[in-house]
């Protein structure tokens, strides 16, 4: 999926009316469409899916986000172990 022009730099995006983070890079393209024309997003910084839990939003329900999810719970465990 290409990135939406306002976040090209943002890898997981919020949406602000249900509390879900987005990851670009593997969620489906038809949820981000919608909330790209919704105009309720939110990105976080520093850009991780630790900070947008940190603010209170679930991951995304997508399939592809799934896979995501895990990658990056792998990643924080080897920086902090």
């Amino acid at each position: 999926m290409e990135r939406p022009t306002r976040f090209e730099h943002s890898r997981w995006v919020g949406d602000k009316r249900d509390q879900h983070v987005h990851d670009l890079d593997h969620c489906d393209e038809e949820p981000v469409k919608e909330l790209m024309e919704a105009r309720t997003y939110l990105c976080f910084g520093p850009d991780t899916l630790a900070e947008a839990r940190n603010r209170g939003y679930r991951p995304c329900r997508c399939p592809g986000s799934r896979v995501a999810r895990e990658a990056e719970t792998d990643i924080d465990a080897e920086a902090t172990g």
